[in-house]
């Protein structure tokens, strides 16, 4: 299969997956809207419910970037620019774009990117959070207890 073949099935691939997204976040928010909706006087159910609105949430947010990802690659594609690296314009490699067919740079780019901290991929010490009361004082991930129960 041709290049140009690969692409257009990658296209019809994309398509179906933006569709998918769509309706699952139009699903998402409606769901949302009903659950906060619904009023409910046992404290259990309203943490549960607010537990949910979280991951609901959360899932949402990340189908949103996939969704946007999915859309900059299609009008890639309109513009005649898919399968071209951003960083150094060259071929990215049909392997990587099977695996990841809205990747926007060559692997060799990608690792530059993240090496230095763009598109939201930074080097950061998840052991140590900072107080959001903005003191001095800071806390190791050890020091935070999880209780599950």
């Amino acid at each position: 299969m041709s290049r140009k073949d690969a692409i257009l099935s990658m296209r019809q691939v994309l398509v179906k997956r933006r569709d998918a997204l769509r309706k699952a976040l139009a699903g998402d928010l409606s769901l949302l809207k009903e659950l906060r909706a619904q009023t409910s006087g046992d404290m259990v159910d309203a943490a549960l419910d607010s537990v949910q609105d979280e991951i609901s949430s959360q899932l949402a947010e990340v189908e949103s970037r996939e969704l946007s990802r999915i859309e900059y690659a299609l009008e890639r594609m309109r513009e005649g620019h898919f399968g071209v690296c951003e960083g150094c314009g060259t071929s990215i490699p049909m392997a990587r774009l099977n695996a990841l067919p809205y990747a926007t740079y060559c692997i060799k780019c990608q690792r530059e990117a993240e090496r230095q901290g763009v598109n939201g991929a930074s080097e950061v010490d998840w052991s140590r959070l900072l107080d959001s009361s903005g003191s001095e004082n800071d806390l190791s991930i050890s020091d935070i207890e999880l209780d599950v129960s």
